[in-house]
This record gives structure tokens, sequence and C-alpha cells, in this order.
């Protein structure tokens, strides 16, 4: 009897259900309301309450009912969280929040959306609804959110694109666009062409020369690594003259001296100059920040720098080198893809820059499912601890020989080193050459400057050298360089004069195929392949995204394979 009836009430249940999906295609939504509520309230004979909910949402949507719409459909999702429609269910409640302007809610609902097959709906849904909101600084905040998300990018972008690009927006619309692979012109349809091909360009190089204290002797001066950086873009200068590609190349000696920094941009010359090279160093730098933003010039700032400060707040303002950010992401996709062993260790120096290059690396190597086990701030005072942490032994052979330490062999695949610091590094290297294990040491490229270690620990031990620098030797560049800088001025060329020589070279080759503002056609372009060193990608972040790996075999820095 008990069943009978049972089978009756869900026959009911069918039939009001019919009814209300029959009212709601016809358009009655009123009466389809009315219908469908009478089944909303839960029975275990009835299958149909969250269908009845869901169809009474949408009718109370179609109606205006909006408030009635979002409660039915909050219903369902505090209700019936493992609904199979439940996507439907966020697509829905998005929308309606999408209607009111509460743009947060709405992706986070959306990011709940786990249905693979209503993707092309939801993107189609955010680009609608993100199209018609034009504050560049609301979107910016959904950006912090949804840092991922390619619809919240195009919005921003068009965004920054109706207000123009006299403000710090211009750097982050040129970094969208080089993120996600789009062209400028997509977005700004009325601008002009930043860059207009020209015959020669301008290039203004403030270097702190001194000229009045300098001897005229051939003796080494003080600032010598500032002269033979410069030598070197002069080098480059005229050999790309010959080349055809014309760059003037104007010095101004700023005596590392702000005042003197602030009177040289005063001269009327420099605000038609393409590109400003400098100044070397950060008291110099904020004058030359605000005359580059102010004039929209493009800044190479310190060309031998990885400081990321050299950037400031100016959206014209780029770095040859890999900041120090940079350098750690790329440390940690390099572990990732290289080291089996997929748990590292990381040591890192008590200065700004060591910080950088060690959260950087942490941070990526997570993002990339490397397990960061134990992480020191190391001063030396304290680095004793390095070897009380690799080294310490709990088993010998008969010989006193370490046969297992604390920490085991092979229990991590690789540590990270953010240093520059002998006291620091030189214990890692001897800790890890005392283990004989498998352990990968990623370091930095000033260690190989260190006379005093000998470069057959380097290559025993497996260290890794991040090296920005790093010079092919077998680049055809190279020999035309040496051969032609020797015949020239009769010595070899010092690592300044390289630096100084493939920083303009290869920026003089790319105004010469991009124009003064070359990060337009850099951003859609490929890697730009450097004079000396492998190369130039520009970064979302200003700088070159490019750092090559380095190893030690058979007594040769060759590329880390």
């Amino acid at each position: 009897m008990v069943g009978l009836v049972a089978a009756l009430q869900a026959q009911d249940y069918q039939s009001q259900f019919n009814r209300g999906k029959k009212l709601f295609a016809e358009g009655n939504f009123s009466e389809a309301i009315d219908t469908f509520n009478g089944l909303i309230v839960y029975d275990m004979n009835n299958p149909y309450s969250e269908y009845a909910s869901y169809y009474s949402a949408l009718a109370a949507q179609r109606l205006g009912f909006t408030a009635l719409a979002k409660s039915h459909l909050s219903h369902i999702r505090k209700t019936y969280p493992k609904w199979t429609q439940l996507s439907e269910v966020n697509i829905w409640l998005a929308k309606l929040f999408f209607d009111q302007g509460e743009y947060f809610q709405a992706m986070r609902l959306l990011k709940e959306v786990n249905n693979g097959q209503l993707t092309s709906i939801v993107d189609s849904m955010k680009m609608c609804c993100l199209s018609k909101l034009d504050d560049v600084e609301t979107l910016k905040m959904l950006r912090e959110e949804n840092p991922r998300d390619v619809e919240v990018d195009r919005a921003l972008i068009r965004a920054i694109a109706k207000q123009g690009f006299t403000t710090l927006d211009a750097y982050l619309f040129d970094s969208l666009i080089q993120r996600n692979r789009w062209k400028r012109q997509d977005f700004w349809k009325d601008a002009k062409p930043r860059s207009e091909l020209k015959d020669r360009y301008r290039v203004a190089v403030l270097f702190p020369f001194n000229l009045r204290s300098l001897e005229p002797s051939p003796e080494k001066k003080k600032n010598q690594p500032i002269l033979d950086l410069y030598q070197g873009m002069r080098f480059a200068a005229d050999s790309m003259e010959r080349a055809g590609i014309h760059i003037d190349l104007l010095a101004y000696d700023t005596e590392r001296d702000p005042a003197v920094t602030k009177k040289v941009l005063e001269k009327e010359e420099l605000k038609t100059v393409d590109l400003i090279i400098g100044p070397l160093f950060a008291e110099e730098a904020k004058e030359v920040q605000l005359f580059s933003k102010s004039n929209e010039i493009n800044l190479l700032a310190n060309p031998v720098s990885s400081n990321s400060d050299f950037l400031s707040d100016n959206p014209y303002a780029i770095l040859y080198q890999p900041s120090h950010e940079t350098i750690g992401k790329r440390s940690a996709e390099m572990v990732a893809a290289k080291v089996r062993n997929k748990y590292s260790l990381v040591y890192f120096g008590n200065t700004k820059k060591d910080s950088l290059l060690a959260f950087n690396y942490m941070k990526r190597a997570l993002e990339l499912g490397v397990k960061i086990v134990y992480a020191e701030e190391v001063r030396r005072e304290t680095s004793n601890g390095i070897l009380e942490k690799l080294t310490k032994a709990t088993e010998y052979d008969e010989w006193k020989n370490p046969l297992e330490f604390t920490m085991k062999r092979d229990s991590i695949g690789s540590i990270f080193v953010a240093s520059d610091d002998p006291v620091i590094y030189t214990k890692v290297i001897n800790s890890v050459e005392t283990r004989s294990d498998s352990i990968l040491v990623v370091g930095q490229e000033v260690w190989l400057d260190d006379t005093s270690v000998d470069y057959g620990k380097f290559e025993k031990t497996r260290i890794v050298f991040a090296s920005p620098s790093y010079n092919p030797m077998e680049k055809k560049g190279s020999d035309f360089f040496r051969n032609g800088y020797m015949k020239k001025y009769g010595l070899l060329p010092s690592n300044n004069v390289k630096s100084g020589y493939d920083v303009f070279f290869t920026i003089g080759q790319i105004l010469y195929k991009y124009g003064a503002y070359f990060q337009d056609g850099l951003t859609i372009g490929p890697m730009f392949e450097g004079a000396l060193t492998t190369g130039f990608k520009l970064e979302p972040g200003r700088d070159n995204g490019i750092v090559p790996f380095i190893v030690f075999r058979n007594g040769l820095l060759i590329p880390f394979n």
C-alpha cells in the first residue's frame, strides 16, 4: 500500500514538473513559478526539487525578479552542493551578479564551473560582461584575484586604451599584450604607430666619466670599468655604421652627482633622443627616470645591472639584464625540468638581492611541483649551520669516512644558493663534495670570479650557474668582435668592453628593426639574438627573460643540457 502511494505521488510530481516546463517554454513565467514552487520543498519521493528550484530561478530572471532568482539559485548551491548541474547554476548566478555590477562575486562563481563543455559559455560571458567595465582600477583588482584569466586581461587592456598612454598603465598595457601574444593595434585602432623606422637613431649615454679628474696617462683609471663599458659601445657603434646601421652615440658626463645629472637633463637636445642608456648608480637615477617618463623616451637603465629598482615606476624603463626576480624564477624552472628528485633546499644571504632571488625561486618552484624542504637566511656568523645540516654524519666506515648523514644521501635533488658571499657558497660546495651524492647545486655566475675556489670543485660537485652574461665562444659574432677589437686597439677586450659591445650592438639592431619604441615589436616577436650573449627577450616585468645556465665540463664552461 505504501509503495502504491509513493508511486502515485511520483506520478503527481512528474506531471506537475512537466506542466511547469510547458508553461516556461510558452513564456508564462509567473504561472511557471507558481507551479515549480510546489515542487521545491524536499520530499524523498520527489526527484524534481533541484530542477524546480532551477527553473523557478530562470523564470524569475526572465520576469526581472533578480532577488528571487538569486535566492533560488543560492538555495540550490547550499542545499544540493553535489548536484550534477551545479555548474549551470553557478553560471546563471554569476550572470545575475554581473548584471548588478558585482564583478568580484561573479568571477568567484565562474571559477567553480568545472564542466569543460561549458568553458566556451563561461569565456563568452566574461568577455561580454567585463567589456562593459571601463574602470581601470577595478579591473586591476579583479586581475589580482584572477591573475591568469585571459578575459580579465582583455578587458583591462581595452580600459587602459580608452584612457590613453600618458600614465603608468602604458607598461601594464604592453606587458599584457606580450603575455597573451596579442597585437597592440587590435586594442588601440585609432592610435598612430609609436615607432616609425628611421635611417638614423640618436642614443644618449649618461655615465659618470669624471672627465675633469682623468689623467692623460696609459695607466688604468679608477673608473676604468665605466670607460671600458663605453669603449665597447663606441666600438659597436662603429661596427654597425660600417654595416649600414646608423646610430649616433651621444655621451654625457654625470660625474656621479645628482646635481650635475639634473643640469645635463636640461639640455634641449636630450628631449629628442630615441633612447637613453644609464645612469649606473641609484643616486642619479631618480632625475633620469622622471625625464624619461615625462618625455616618453625609452630608458635602458643600468645596462649591466639586474636590479629591478632601476625600473622604478617608469613605463619606459627597461633592464637589458634579467632581473633578480627573473633569475630566481628561471632557476626554479630549470630545476623542475632537469632534476628528477623534486625536493630542494634554499640558502640565501641577508641582502635584498638574495631575498628576491630566493623568494622568486621558491614561489616558482612550488608552482611547478618542486618541494622546498628547508630554506634559511644565512649570515656569516651562522654559516656553520650549513655544514651541520648537510654533513652531520650518523654512520662511518672503518676509516672514519662518513657513510650516511642526518639528511640522508640522495634525499634531496637540488640546493639553490642565492648569495655572492664566498663564506656561504663555499660551505655549500664543500658540504656537497663531502656527501658525494646526486645533489645539483644552482649558483650564481659571480662565483666564477672567485679565484680562491678550485674550478675542479665546480665540475666535481655538479654546480650549475645562472649566467646572464654567458658568452658562447662558438657564436660567429664573438670572433668578429675579438679580432676586430685587437686589430684596432692592440689588446684583448675586458669583460666590461664585451658587455658594452653586446648591449649596444644588440640594442642598435633592435632599434633598426623595430624603431624607438622597440618594446612594441619585441612584445610579439621571438627572442632577439645577442651580439655576444644568448639574446634578449622582453618580459612583462620589463627585463630580459633569457637566463642561460652553464656548467664546467672538461675544464670548459658549456651550456647546461
